[in-house]
């Protein structure tokens, strides 16, 4: 479908037909953006591919910047990637999660650039994060410089926009969606009214997984968990509970020691039982505070692609499995 792949040079044509990236939908995994007769878009990481494929259907040729098993915090665009832009139709990204693909999208000719964080209101996320300013006030006064120093020297200051962790939100996720399916509409009509009625179906799934997560959570035995990375804010403020995260929004941050300390301290006195870590991302941290503490150790997933090691398949499955996590954890009943 592509109406920019004669204006691309045939050094970029060839870079992109070298292009090793695997495709989402069920297109040939080896075929160049531009050449699949398809609407092409190229998309950031795993939640913004989700959203493509799930609004995009049959309609669409999907491809993810960030490989499975891949940290997308790490991820820096090659030469090859940005030819492939450049022979898409439209790039769905997250500004702010990742530096490289925002520069790289920034200076693309791309015709349609669509950024979920424009599509709902973000907000600022720490270590701490969620309900409460009892629990704040409580921790805060003794600790307030602690947690000071964690946000100014920790990965907090690359995400000048808020937290960019939205998705983990199904209803921040949801209205994400309705904006990208707003978006495909305008950039291709022909299939606007399927783009309408994916993104309906989509918006209802989301909803009712937030349903899930409300009367699942209801009861509980504490309102707080504790993460390595602190990618839950949203679903934490969304469901009335605290996130403490032993590191910032950076899930390589280094803890302090006043910061484990602080931790240990608030696990006794909340009633955590567990430490929470994720699949893409050493579990070293998570269980030796875990061994300190006496506490146990599990997965909480951010969702930020799926392996062989993810708890599910796609978004749906793997989100109901960290509510049955978090179940656990919380002694919800």
């Amino acid at each position: 479908m592509n109406v920019r792949r004669r204006h691309i040079s045939a050094v970029a044509l060839t870079a992109v037909a070298a292009l090793g990236f695997g495709t989402l939908t069920a297109c040939s995994s080896d075929a160049a953006a531009g050449d699949t007769g398809k609407f092409d878009v190229v998309a950031s990481f795993y939640p913004m591919a989700f959203l493509a494929e799930r609004i995009g259907g049959e309609h669409v040729h999907v491809t993810s910047l960030t490989q499975p098993g891949q940290e997308p915090h790490d991820l820096e665009i090659s030469a090859r990637q940005t030819a492939q832009l450049e022979e898409s139709d439209a790039a769905l990204y997250l500004k702010g999660l990742q530096p490289s693909v925002d520069e790289a999208i920034g200076q693309s000719p791309i015709a349609t650039k669509i950024d979920a964080a424009e599509l709902t209101a973000l907000e600022e996320h720490g270590t701490e994060a969620g309900h409460g300013e009892e629990h704040g006030d409580e921790h805060g006064e003794e600790h307030g410089e602690e947690h000071a120093h964690e946000d100014e020297h920790g990965h907090d200051h690359d995400h000048e926009g808020g937290d960019p962790h939205i998705w983990l939100d199904p209803v921040k996720y949801a209205e994400v969606a309705e904006g990208v399916g707003k978006a495909f509409q305008k950039a291709d009509p022909d299939h606007a009214a399927d783009y309408r009625k994916n993104t309906a179906t989509l918006v209802k799934d989301l909803k009712a997984l937030d349903g899930k997560f409300r009367t699942g959570l209801a009861n509980r035995d504490t309102d707080v968990f504790v993460t390595t990375h602190a990618a839950f804010g949203y679903l934490a403020e969304r469901y009335g509970l605290t996130e403490e995260a032993i590191s910032g929004l950076d899930p390589d941050t280094e803890p302090s020691g006043a910061r484990v300390k602080e931790l240990q301290q608030i696990a006794e006195e909340d009633g955590v039982t567990t430490v929470f870590y994720e699949t893409l991302v050493s579990d070293k941290t998570a269980k030796t505070l875990a061994g300190d503490t006496g506490l146990r150790t599990d997965v909480l997933d951010p969702v930020e692609g799926i392996t062989d090691h993810s708890r599910g398949e796609d978004y749906f499955q793997v989100m109901e499995a960290n509510l049955t996590a978090l179940r656990t954890a919380l002694g919800a009943r």
